[in-house]
């Protein structure tokens, strides 16, 4: 992998800048930006290396506390968690910790940090359903630990929402397969094409595995009624999946209508528009002062001069792309025609097969621990639906497998 590849994702810092910017870092005692890491990554102690030169010791500070670091670089909404945690707020702004991240793992990367031999076998074996970032960190971590780890992945390739749900000029394909190449190095074995609960029982699974993760994401999109059957629209997961396997690339629509106020909506309604559509407008159910984007997401979108009406409800779809919107809270009415509808309204548990008691949106799993030898991770676990939280629900899937089974 190497640093020319990654433009799509625009200038990260020079030695100089992320000098400069890591010096600005007050060096606090107790690191709150530490603290408010949900994969506990750490900021505090990779950016005093970053600040006394030592790039190396930063890099391995990261992958060892996260072995999506670079992922986590580009996708974290830091402004939420580390960032909002910095002393240096009180000054002027936040470190800017996603960079330095970024710089600490892109000047490093030649040497190959990261990509250790697998352990010595502790005899011991662990499946795993589902390669998101959640599978990908507990298999990791297992292995760290000596576990033989196999990974059942229901796609032709690993990644889960990183690889599909992900767009390209946020997190390129390159930076995934770099990801899984240091996991696949510690002797981590995939198969692919293979759905649990549907080619293959997870009942059969546990009896041949001392221990068995289920790391789900939110994979089954919804759909209101009125859209269901409409030949114009289309769910923001397969409008995402059509994206990054660039079969979104010809004969594009004029104008494309997003149902949704999330930080999916602002993906889909950039990529419209890095990708040439002209017309592109997001019709949103919150109001902007309870909008669910960050920050950063909305003003990326307002910057690529996408239309946006905050507070309406679709009452009524019609064949040909006509959609009916009336204001929650004033006496106001849309009538909107598109040429495509991408409804971004939410996403539930794919969970068919999997004989998992659930609650709501979340499995009944105190601490990863559903029962026997069952765990999970990922966005069925409870907690929040970003991945550096799915970072989070896979180190401590691993360590509950890891008591569970006799570890330290």
């Amino acid at each position: 992998m190497n640093k020319e590849r990654l433009g799509t994702l625009g200038a990260g810092f020079t030695p100089l800048l992320a000098m400069e910017e890591a010096s600005r870092c007050l060096l606090c005692l107790d690191a709150p930006c530490s603290k408010a890491c949900p994969a506990g990554t750490d900021p505090g102690k990779f950016i005093r290396s970053i600040r006394f030169k030592n790039y190396k010791g930063a890099a391995k500070t990261i992958l060892t506390n996260n072995p999506l670091g670079l992922t986590c670089a580009l996708v974290c909404p830091t402004e939420r968690y580390c960032q909002s945690g910095c002393s240096r707020s009180g000054i002027d702004k936040p470190i800017d910790i996603a960079k330095l991240q970024r710089y600490a793992l892109e000047y490093t990367q030649d040497l190959d940090l990261g990509l250790e031999k697998p352990l010595p076998n502790n005899g011991k074996k662990v499946a795993i359903i589902g390669s998101g970032p959640s599978g990908m960190t507990t298999a990791s971590r297992l292995a760290d630990l000596g576990y033989e780890v196999t990974i059942y992945e229901k796609e032709t390739k690993a990644g889960g929402y990183l690889r599909y749900g992900i767009p390209y000029y946020r997190l390129p394909e390159m930076v995934i397969d770099y990801e899984i190449k240091r996991i696949l190095n510690k002797g981590v074995r995939f198969v692919f094409n293979c759905r649990v609960g549907t080619d293959l029982a997870i009942d059969q699974l546990r009896k041949d595995y001392d221990a068995v993760v289920a790391c789900i994401g939110h994979g089954k999109p919804k759909v209101l009624p009125m859209f269901e059957g409409m030949t114009r629209a289309m769910t923001a997961i397969e409008f995402l999946r059509k994206v990054n396997l660039s079969k979104f690339r010809r004969n594009l629509p004029g104008h494309v209508l997003v149902i949704g106020g999330g930080d999916v909506a602002m993906d889909i309604v950039t990529i419209c528009r890095k990708s040439g559509i002209k017309q592109v407008t997001d019709v949103v159910y919150e109001t902007f002062d309870e909008f669910k984007a960050s920050k950063s997401e909305l003003e990326g979108a307002r910057a690529m001069n996408v239309s946006i009406y905050d507070g309406f409800v679709p009452v009524e779809a019609r064949s040909g792309g006509i959609v009916k919107f009336k204001h929650r809270f004033q006496d106001i009415s849309l009538r909107i025609k598109a040429d495509l509808v991408v409804l971004a309204i939410g996403q539930s548990p794919d969970v068919d097969g999997l004989n998992i008691p659930m609650k709501g949106q979340e499995a009944e799993a105190p601490l990863q621990h559903v029962e026997g030898n069952l765990f999970v991770a990922g966005d069925i676990a409870e907690g929040e639906k970003t991945v550096v939280y799915a970072v989070r629900t896979g180190k401590a899937a691993a360590m509950a497998v890891h008591a569970y089974l006799g570890g330290k």
